[in-house]
């Protein structure tokens, strides 16, 4: 396996594996895409824009009770907006290192910013090209990260799988 880096005169940062771009990011944004789902699995599976693609047939869509921690609890310092997209954990090593973080984000109607300590309703939605749907259960809680940073909890209360193309 051989890979190889590349940064453009347009401050684009390219890496291919045996030749093949697998992932893509733009050095003056910060932004990222991975191309290649396999060659790029440590954590995650896809690229976050992919959840800007306007009704996509790929997207899991849940319903969740969730709840940011306080600042004197460790969370963050204040609350988030709706489009927020942090990591989603749902499990973690018995040495409390995670196994896998999610990419999905937090939808919620209104542009008020939900408050630290408080519970509230909202749409999750996920990618379903991760290996997600083994965590599909009603009543599942998984963990809302900022990097190793746990800062709030959700809880699966209906979810929508996608429809398959026959």
């Amino acid at each position: 396996m051989i890979i190889t880096k590349e940064i453009t005169k347009d401050n684009e940062l390219y890496l291919y594996m045996n030749g093949e771009l697998i992932y893509k990011r733009w050095l003056n944004t910060g932004q990222s895409k991975v191309f290649d789902i396999m060659a790029y699995d440590k954590y995650t599976y896809a690229s976050y824009t992919d959840l800007d693609v306007k009704n996509s047939p790929h997207l899991i869509e849940i319903k969740a009770k969730i709840r940011f921690r306080t600042t004197e609890e460790g969370g963050r310092m204040n609350g988030i907006k709706s489009g927020y997209r942090p990591n989603h954990v749902f499990e973690f090593k018995e040495n409390g290192e995670l196994k896998e973080a999610f990419m999905g984000d937090i939808q919620y109607e209104g542009d008020h910013s939900l408050k630290l300590g408080k519970e509230y309703i909202v749409l999750v939605r996920f990618l379903f090209i991760q290996r997600i749907e083994r965590f599909m259960d009603i009543g599942r809680t998984w963990w809302i990260n900022e990097g190793g940073r746990t800062v709030g909890e959700a809880k699966i209360l209906e979810f929508e799988m996608p429809k398959k193309n026959n």
